[in-house]
Order: C-alpha cells, then structure tokens, then sequence
C-alpha cells in the first residue's frame, strides 16, 4: 500500500536530507509496502533505490520531479521500465540542450503526470494528467465537486522534524547566500515530513478519495532491474563469429609473445577462452582490442592495467605488456564465475591522445549507445566546514582557524559545535555530479533505457549515476584513462628519433628488463621523471631493496601503498627480503600461500588467498575483502557479514585468536589502499620504460618530463635534473626557442611556455614569422617584423628572450619605451622596414643579481645563477649529499634547497616532516623532522635552509635526522 507519490532522497542535490537506505527503511517501519522516489531534475539514485528496495520487501516506483530553478513544473512517475527509458531520454534531452524545462510535460505513452495544485485546471488535463494537492492546500478544495482528476501529493523531504536545518544549510550552500538570507521559495516546507500511513489517512481525511486515486494511480506502477549483462552482446554479427575471432587473435599473439612451442602459454589460453565464452565476455574482449588496434594505427602509447593483466589472453591481444605467466598471475583473480562484480580493463594513454579514443568510440558504436560513466562529489571535511562557515555568517578568519583546527575551535564557540555537528550529518552527502575518472559504458539497447545523461563541457555524454550503480544494473565498465607518463615516454622517443635516428620500439618489454644500463639506474635509484618510482619515498625504498630487478620493482610498487605502510609491514617485508632465513611463518598454510612475499601480505591477490584458503571464505566472500581493499565498496553491512564469516571460519579451524587478530589487522589496513599483483606489473613495465629511455637518452627524457608537467616535483626540479645528467639550460630565445622547452646537442632551450604571462597566440605567431622569413638579426628587427603589445615586449626583454643582442636589459626596456610609447596597443607589422629613433644610453651594467630575482618572478627559479649563489653566505654545508653513507651517527650542518615537505601523523596524533631538499651540487638528500624539533624549527616556506642534524641509515639509504633548522637569506639588490 502506498498513498506518496512525491519523495525526495539526498539525491536531490542540495536538497533532499534522506539517505536511500534510510529512506526505505523508514517507509518500510512506517508499514508501506510500495514507494516512489522522485527526486529534483535526476534519476540518479534509481538503481541504488531499487535495490534496497528489493532488499527491504517495498515495490519500488521511480519517477522525476521537474524543477526550473525553484519552481515545481510537475511531477512524473513511469508505470514501467518504458516509462523509466520515456523519463530517462526527456532528461536527457534537456541536458544536451540546456533549455529550461517545458511548462507542459511531453504527451508521454507509459508516464503519469501530476502537476501542483493550482498549476492547472481539472478539464484542461489529458488522460494521464492529474492534480497533486498538499495538506496546506486542503482548505481550498471546498468549492471543487469532482475529484477524480485530484490525487494526495504531501511531499517528503525530511525522516524529522530536526533535518529542517540540515535542509536549510544545503539550501543556502547551493543559493550562496547566509541562511538568514534564504527565500521562503529556495526551501522545503518544514511540514514535509516522512508521515505514517495512519498519519497521511487521517490528514486527508475530509477528502479520501485524494487518498483513493494515489492508491490506485501508484498500484499500476512498478519497475523491474536486474543485474544481467546490459553491455555489448557481440563485437561482430553473432556470438559465435565472436568467439572464432577471439580464438584466432589469441593464438595469433601467442606467436608474437610466446613462440609456437609454448605449451605452458597454449594451455593457459585454452583455459581462459573457455571462461571468458562461458561467462559471455567475448565481445568485451574484442572491444577493448579494437581500442588498443585502433590508437596502435594512430601512434598512441597505452598501457594495459588492472585485473585485466592477470589473463594471457589479454597479453597475446597486446591489450597488456603484463605477462602473467613469467609473474604467475592467477587468470580467475580477473574473471570467474564467483567474483561479487565484474571485471574491468584499465587502459591508459596520453593526456593528449585520450579524447579521441573518446570520440573514436562515439562515433563507432553511436551515441545511443556509449557514455562516460558518472561519478559524485561528496561533502567532504574541511571544505564542509569553510561552505558551513560562510551561511553562518562567519568572519573569514574565524574560518580559517575552523577549518585549522574544528575541535579546538568548538571547544570555545557554541556557533562552532553546531556547524561540527551539522558537518558530520552532511559528510558523504552529494554535492554535485561529476565524471568518473575513464569509465565508458557501450551497451547493447539504447543507453537511455537504463540511465538519464548528462552533457558536461568535456563534451560526451555522461551517466547521471556512478560506477556502483552501473555495477548493480549489469554494466561493465572500460577504464579509458589518461596520465602524463605515457605522453613523455612517446614523445622521448619521438625526441630521440629526431635527434639520434634511432628508432626505439619501447613496448619490447623483455628486452628493457635484461638491459644492464637499466638495471645499474635502478640499482642507484636514479628514477627522477619516471613514472610512479620518482617521489623521495619510492626512490628511499628502492635503495632500501636494493632493487634491480622488474620482480622487486613490482613488489615494490606494491609495498609504498599506505596500506602495507600502515600495517607496519614495510619495514618488516624490507628486512625479510634481505635475510629470508629469519622469516617464521605463523601457520603452515600461511607459508604455502605467502612464501612468494616472505610472510608479508602486499597484493590484494593475497588476501584474497588468505581469505579463501586460510579463512575457508567462498571465492565470493573473500573478492569482498578485495573489494574492500581497493576502496570500491560502499555496502558496509555486507562487508560486516564477511569480517563475522572470517573470524568464525577461524575459531571453528582452531587458529589461535593472537594469529587471526594479527592477519585481520593486516587486512584492515590495506583498506582503500592496495593493488593487485598485475596492477603494479603494469605500472613497473610503465617505470621500465621510462627509466631505459633515462638510462640512455638522459637529456631527451628529461626535456620530454619537462613539456608535459605534472610530476611529483615542481619544473624547477626537473631543470635541475637534466643539469645534472649534463645540459646547459638557456633561457628562451626568440631565435632558437619553440613555446614549449626543445633540446639541441646538449643545450636545454626553455620553452616559453614558464614565462608566465606569455601569450601563446603571441609567441606561436612570432615563431611562424621566424621559421617563414628566418632569425631576427636584432631587437630592432623583431620589433619591425612581428605585432605585440607593450605588455608582452617587457616580458621578452625581462625574461632574456633578446640575450642574443648582446645588449643589457636596461637599454632594451628604454628602447622599448621610447620607440613604441607606453599602453598594451598591440603594434602591426610593416610591410617595409621602417628605422626606429636611435638613442644614445649610458653604459648600463649587467647586474646578475637582478637578472636572477627576474627569473624567479617570471619563471619561478632563478636560471643563470643557481639558489645558492644567491645567498648571503659562501657556506655550502659541512657535508654534501654525495657523504651522508660515510658519516653514519655523527652530526653535521648541511645546506639544502627544499624540494618537498611531506607532513605526517604520528601514533601519538602529533606531527612531523620527511623532507627532502638538494645540496649545492644539485643532488638529493632526505631528512626527518620529529614533533618536538619541528615545533620549535618550523618550516618557513620555500627556500635555501641550513640544518643540523645526525646522519642516519636505514637498509643503506641515509638522511639527516634534523635537530636545528634556518632559512638562509638571500642577497638584496642594491
């Protein structure tokens, strides 16, 4: 029985104060058998909806409640899945061409309308058309005599009375404005209250049959989705010429990969073409080979990822450069019949190159058939508090020192306690919708019989709803990704063609892993640039492993995850590795399972085989702890019956309770945190071919770093790398520069891209006019040949663009004044070379000091001088990072630039630092800062410090254990 037909959940963006479970669970205690969710412009929260209330005995009814801004137009319910796929596409629609929504709802086949009392008049409805009428509106019913075209319409926007103020502070987020400035209209009404079936009877009391019609109109409503596959059935015409294909592309990659006389490679493929046609996956398989074919025709790097680089078959299709059997990956943690979701293939490519796989498979499988998958942003911590802060009226400082410290600031402002409460209801509430980071779903009906999209300005349509809820409808999901790693390692090599002639095939994984020049690199840590093995902790655990090796580097991509971090075990995993003998495993099984990691859980796979084969969980059990540890669940209760299963396995085996307590911790820890064993192979074979590409073409990789930014470490960094492996860097140079940083021998020329206020279309179209009619001879001959605007000739001159003049700054700039006049007027170009007035100037000198303080300001680093000839000082340190090793325990003054401060909890809830900074030759070192000290020496922004310290060593890798600190100062200009 079921008399609602307006329901909001907290997917009414902003608005709705219920969260889905709770939402259904209160209607099933209230004694409701049947329930809509309406919620504001979205069916977002529909699969999610449907299955609790599958879960909860309640007959689910979805629908939309249509809004333009805060105006109610009308409510819509489907009847069906029909009516479900009618709502979706009017979404949808009204998404692509952002219009406001009609005032009259569509003549829809399979979808009930109801619009607010008053809205319009009873004769004026079509046949599914009627009038829903609040409790407040009652009163104006007295004069009506028909009422068949009237239904009850109460809405629920609150399980209470209290979240009326939790409504109230999302209003006022979403409006930007205090609460005490919110319009009565932005807002629910405070008697929108989840009422009994008791409560709602006896309000309509005086007009039953309102009660009545809804009844009826709800009973005819239902929607029914399951979890079948809804992808792509078939990759060519029928299952069968699926299947043939897939044999033959499998095989014919087993040559490439294996040879023809590998019966260990035959057998697996036979094994795993047999699961893959069983489950039905053929045609996803084949998909995500025509991706790989089709960037392969274009250029494009990829790197195959994830779960996916547990199958050969896989590798053979050159999905993945992972070969599973060489690390005894196990096909069945990707895809088996007992696995709790399905898989997925992650595949990467360049920031670049991503889009256009996008477009490639929009255009291949039709728009009604592919979208990016959605993601939501959640209220989330300190961010929660600052938009808190603001509708309360806070002054910005009391904000900050809010957001600083909440408990502290709550301890002394009653204010501050009801904005820390109101946070922690709102926490994980939707904000907004977003996109998932490279989720694409290609299905076989039309996208929108499942899903309403929308049309963010990336410009491809997207599901309203996340990879959780395209999990419980069926969806498998391809990861088409993008990072910047793969985009240097392409255009490294495309450097090293041009340069050198040597044409690099990088994806000849094998042969990287043998190289002697890759493994010394790595030995040394010498891994600045590379992917995912360049930050001051994964170079430190390197050196600690004394890593050589793509085995070790694959652990070890694995161990720098805070998960084995937190569990204590790295140090741990670091000591077994080195002295194997000491290894005591605790249990017979456990030696079995884990003698590959010498005792030490570090792979997802792991603890998946300590929970099936020591714990005695079913495959489906323990794929829930994987879930858990990838951070990819969000049905705590089912997890909870898991952790329940896994101890009482355990008690009934006779395992002691210190062992059990022990591995569970473990597990724990690993929570959001760990990869799988083919997630970081696939990772380590992206490291390995960045650090041969470093290993032998230092300058040309580092140049490659450096255009595409976004590593661990900021430009300067990377500058000071490639001037370790030899360059000269240039400033840039109207003659020899391009707009981002180009190599030439072993000259670095900086692209103009760092001066920061350069305009690109400028720059681009001065380097057009240089590369049409050749060098400019001298200033006066750029200022003659190219338009510009006063503004943007400064920035040349002050950046030391005109170097090549010979001639200083200073009589530049008064050139530039006196010839062109002042104003951002930009100047034509001349079809005949006019003389410019000469001008007799003083004999300008070249202060360097000035010349350093300019790069600093225009590029962010000073160039033609380094940091530490800035200082005031001539001291350079007692002791230089080359040293520490030979020092051990002793104490010394060291002077660093800092490169990166990381801050860190202790165990004890206090804070301390692992820097890391370099010394005056241009090389790394770390150092620790402990609570104590670092209260006392705190850091004090960027810059040049002197720190004294003990030198320390843990594993061969040392560090300066900080006890003083002081930034030095620089030298002023006169």
């Amino acid at each position: 029985m079921c008399k609602l037909i307006e329901v909001r959940s907290y997917n009414s963006l902003c608005y709705g104060t219920m969260h889905i479970q709770d939402l259904v669970g209160k209607a099933k205690e209230l004694g409701y058998t049947a329930l809509p969710l309406t919620d504001i412009n979205t069916m977002m929260g529909v699969p999610d909806f449907v299955v609790e209330c599958g879960r909860k005995g309640v007959r689910p009814v979805v629908g939309v409640e249509f809004r333009n801004g805060n105006e109610l137009l009308y409510v819509a319910l489907a009847k069906n899945n029909a009516g479900f796929a009618e709502l979706n596409r009017f979404l949808t629609q009204h998404n692509i061409n952002k219009q406001p929504y009609p005032e009259t709802a569509p003549d829809w086949e399979q979808v009930f309308v109801f619009y607010p009392f008053g809205k319009r008049t009873a004769n004026s409805l079509k046949e599914k058309e009627f009038l829903g009428v609040r409790l407040s509106q009652l009163t104006k019913l007295y004069h009506c005599k028909s009422f068949e075209k009237m239904v009850a319409m109460q809405p629920v926007t609150f399980a209470d009375a209290e979240d009326f103020q939790l409504h109230q502070c999302m209003r006022a987020i979403d409006e930007n404005v205090l609460i005490s400035r919110l319009e009565p209209a932005a807002c629910a009404s405070p008697d929108e209250v989840f009422m009994s079936l008791e409560q709602l009877k006896e309000a309509y009391a005086q007009y039953p049959q309102l009660i009545e019609n809804a009844e009826l109109l709800l009973s005819q409503c239902e929607i029914h989705l399951d979890g079948n596959v809804k992808n792509k059935h078939c990759y060519t015409d029928n299952v069968n010429d699926d299947r043939e294909l897939l044999r033959k592309l499998a095989f014919d990659g087993m040559m490439y990969r294996y040879g023809t006389t590998n019966k260990t490679a035959y057998r697996r493929i036979e094994k795993e073409l047999d699961i893959i046609d069983r489950m039905g996956f053929c045609a996803y398989f084949l998909i995500a080979w025509d991706i790989v074919r089709y960037a392969m025709s274009q250029g494009f790097y990829h790197i195959g990822r994830g779960s996916g680089a547990n199958s050969v078959v896989a590798y053979c299709l050159k999905i993945t450069d992972v070969d599973p059997i060489e690390l005894d990956l196990y096909f069945e943690r990707f895809l088996n019949p007992k696995r709790s979701s399905p898989p997925d293939f992650d595949l990467d490519f360049s920031w670049r190159d991503r889009d256009r796989i996008f477009e490639y498979l929009f255009k291949k499988y039709g728009p009604d058939h592919v979208a990016l998958l959605g993601a939501t942003v959640t209220f989330q911590g300190n961010s929660l508090c600052r938009e808190l802060g603001k509708v309360f009226g806070l002054p910005k400082g009391e904000i900050d020192q809010m957001e600083r410290n909440p408990e502290e600031f709550a301890r002394y402002s009653g204010l501050g306690r009801q904005i820390l409460s109101i946070a922690e209801r709102l926490r994980d509430f939707p904000r907004q919708r977003s996109i998932h980071a490279g989720g694409v779903l290609i299905t076989e009906d039309p996208i929108t019989d499942f899903a309403a999209l929308d049309l963010p300005p990336k410009g491809f349509l997207t599901t309203q709803y996340d990879m959780y809820s395209a999990e419980k409808l069926g969806f498998e999901k391809i990861d088409i990704l993008s990072q910047r790693g793969i985009a240097h390692i392409r255009d490294a090599v495309e450097m090293v063609e041009r340069n050198h002639g040597v044409h690099l095939d990088i994806h000849q994984v094998n042969a990287l892993k043998e190289d002697e020049q890759v493994k010394r690199q790595l030995l040394k840590a010498e891994t600045c640039g590379c992917f995912y093995i360049e930050s001051p902790a994964m170079r430190g655990l390197l050196r600690k492993l004394r890593c050589s090796d793509y085995k070790t580097l694959v652990a070890a991509s694995s161990i720098i995850r805070p998960g084995v971090a937190k569990s204590g075990m790295m140090r741990e995993y670091i000591h077994r590795f080195h002295h194997p003998e000491t290894v005591n495993y605790k249990h017979p099984v456990l030696k079995e399972l884990l003698a590959e990691t010498y005792g030490v859980m570090i792979y997802q796979e792991d603890v998946l085989k300590v929970g099936h084969y020591f714990a005695g969980l079913d495959l489906a059990e323990a794929d829930v702890l994987r879930r858990m540890m990838g951070h990819k669940m969000r049905d705590k209760a089912e997890f909870e019956e898991v952790k329940n299963r896994f101890f009482g396995n355990c008690k009934a085996k006779g395992y002691p309770d210190a062992l059990v307590g022990e591995l569970w911790r473990q597990i724990e820890s690993f929570s959001g945190y760990s990869f799988s064993k083919a997630h970081s192979a696939s990772y380590a074979v992206e490291s390995y071919q960045s650090l041969y590409l470093k290993s032998h073409y230092p300058l040309e990789f580092q140049v490659a770093v450096i255009n595409n930014f976004g590593g661990f470490y900021q430009t300067w960094f990377y500058f000071n790398e490639a001037r370790r492996m030899g360059a000269k860097i240039h400033l840039p140079c109207v003659n020899r520069s391009q707009y981002l940083t180009t190599l030439k021998g072993r000259t670095v020329f900086m692209g103009f891209v760092h001066l920061q206020g350069a305009e690109q279309r400028f720059v681009e179209r001065f380097i057009a006019e240089r590369e049409a009619r050749g060098p400019f001879a001298d200033f006066e001959d750029f200022v003659a040949r190219v338009s510009f605007t006063l503004e943007q000739l400064i920035l040349l001159i002050r950046g030391g663009a005109f170097s090549f003049t010979g001639r200083t700054k200073a009589e530049l700039l008064w050139q530039a004044h006196l010839n062109k006049g002042h104003g951002k007027k930009e100047q034509p170009e001349t079809l005949f070379k006019v003389e410019n007035q000469h001008f007799e100037f003083p004999n300008f000198t070249v202060n360097a000091l000035q010349n350093a303080y300019d790069e600093i300001e225009l590029y962010g680093f000073p160039v033609s001088m380094s940091w530490f000839d800035m200082l005031k000082t001539k001291f350079r340190g007692e002791l230089m990072a080359c040293q520490m090793l030979h020092f051990v325990g002793q104490h010394y003054r060291m002077l660093g630039k800092l490169v990166t401060a990381k801050y860190v909890r202790t165990s004890r809830g206090e804070t301390m630092v692992l820097g890391t900074f370099v010394d005056a030759t241009g090389e790394a070192f770390d150092t620790v800062h402990f609570p104590q000290v670092l209260k006392a020496y705190p850091f004090q922004g960027d810059g040049v410090y002197l720190l004294l310290g003990m030198v320390t060593e843990e594993f061969g890798q040392p560090s300066l254990q900080v006890e003083k600190m002081a930034r030095m100062e620089y030298r002023m200009l006169e």
